[in-house]
């Protein structure tokens, strides 16, 4: 079941840009972290960034600095703008929200995921 709502994905050229939008049921502080994950073809879901609470960012180590994460709290709203995109990060992006396994919330596996937006990068 489908629960978080994405948007943005689309074809690109080489080296452009692109900003995917997601929108939450919720509040964001009712999730230990939100953040993208992306599947290629023939590959695993794997993560893009996230940000937790707190406010704390992490990348995955292939972004090499290309990507931008942000939120806004106030609309239930995470985005991610990538910048500088390569073919090999044509894929399908997913927005995830979940809890981790951390303690702190009721349910420390909970987690949602939204349909996936497609992001193609070519010329």
């Amino acid at each position: 079941q489908v629960q978080l709502k994405e948007s943005g994905g689309g074809l690109v050229q080489p080296g452009g840009s692109l900003l995917l939008n997601c929108a939450l049921p919720e509040s964001i502080y009712d999730f230990f972290a939100v953040g993208w994950y992306r599947q290629a073809p023939g590959k695993q879901r794997e993560l893009v960034a996230d940000i937790t609470s707190g406010g704390r960012i992490q990348f995955a180590d292939y972004v090499q600095g290309r990507f931008e994460i942000f939120r806004d709290i106030a609309a239930n709203m995470v985005f991610l703008r990538l910048n500088s995109l390569k073919p090999e990060d044509t894929a399908v992006y997913y927005c995830h929200a979940g809890n981790n396994g951390s303690r702190g919330y009721p349910d420390p596996y909970r987690e949602l995921w939204g349909q996936g937006t497609l992001v193609t990068v070519s010329s």
